[in-house]
């Protein structure tokens, strides 16, 4: 049987494409990935108030590019309107939108969200956290690339986010964060591995450096297979609340996880429901607890809730 040709639209950023490929893979699908720009003042408005025109768009999506698409499948505020336009010129589309997309649910066939953000509708399916593209095979396979950079029984994964509109991440809390991680985990032996994410500000990188100078590893850089190896090397992870997208993909090592926590700059509702949801299920804590093991049932959302689309696709 011939694969599905998937469309990806996002604004480029890691934890929309993650969400997007994971849900291309779990749906078997063959996919591109276009980067959405729309011109000013469309890209500063909501999708509510948006024209559905091609007038918004930078660059112009043929839906033709690599072959037509059966399925579109977008994530973030700015690829909303250009999903619907792009169904609009194609009625038989299948549309899957990631997150709220802040306009009538009906102009997509499904809606994927996380349960902390409580939605509800006859097309909506929730999912425990931010789907992904991770799997435990991935993650596996990775193990060696980081084994020569550091050597221990004992490992933290240190994964840092960055500023968002919720969190300053302004270096007096992050060089608090790494005080917590000395004496409660480099005091007793561990060694530690720290990945930046593409938010993470150069300062806070070379404050990493500086401050884990000795028994550790500090990449510099984004690197994708380093970030897998850190979740296979670790006998714990600890990431930075800024990103419930990186909470979720270290969720599917099966790892404790510790979550550094950092004031908010304005209500993190959403936030603090997910970490409520994600305690309950046994899988993280916050850093500053009592460091040991624990195990909690690994989950694939991804998988689970394409195959709830596929039937959706098929009928």
């Amino acid at each position: 049987m011939k694969k599905l040709k998937a469309l990806l639209l996002t604004e480029g950023m890691h934890g929309m494409i993650s969400q997007v490929e994971g849900m291309a893979k779990a749906l078997n699908t063959e996919y591109s990935h276009k980067i959405v720009r729309l011109n000013f003042p469309w890209n500063l408005v909501s999708p509510k108030f948006t024209l559905i025109s091609e007038i918004i768009l930078k660059d112009k999506i043929y839906l033709t590019e690599n072959g037509t698409p059966n399925l579109i499948i977008s994530c973030g505020r700015k690829s909303v309107v250009p999903s619907i336009l792009l169904r609009k010129r194609n009625p038989k589309l299948f549309t899957i939108h990631i997150q709220d997309p802040k306009v009538n649910f009906k102009n997509f066939d499904a809606i994927i969200a996380p349960e902390h953000d409580n939605l509800s509708g006859d097309n909506v399916y929730s999912s425990k956290g931010a789907i992904h593209y991770i799997t435990e095979s991935e993650i596996n396979k990775a193990k060696p690339y980081l084994m020569d950079k550091i050597k221990g029984q004992e490992i933290i994964s240190l994964i840092l986010g960055g500023p968002n509109k919720y969190y300053a991440f302004d270096k007096k809390e992050l060089a608090k964060i790494f005080n917590e991680i000395k004496s409660n985990f480099l005091s007793k032996g561990y060694k530690v591995i720290v990945i930046p994410s593409l938010r993470t500000p150069k300062t806070i990188i070379d404050l990493a450096i500086e401050e884990f100078d000795v028994d550790s590893y500090v990449l510099n850089s984004v690197n994708k297979q380093a970030y897998l190896s850190a979740f296979a090397l670790a006998t714990n992870i600890v990431v930075t609340c800024d990103s419930t997208s990186m909470i979720s993909e270290a969720a599917s090592s099966g790892k404790p996880i510790f979550v550094a926590h950092m004031k908010s700059k304005r209500d993190n509702y959403r936030f603090k429901r997910f970490f409520k949801l994600f305690k309950e299920m046994g899988i993280i804590r916050d850093l500053g607890e009592k460091v040991e093991s624990w195990t909690y049932t690994k989950f694939n959302e991804a998988e689970r809730i394409a195959a709830i689309i596929n039937n959706k696709i098929k009928n």
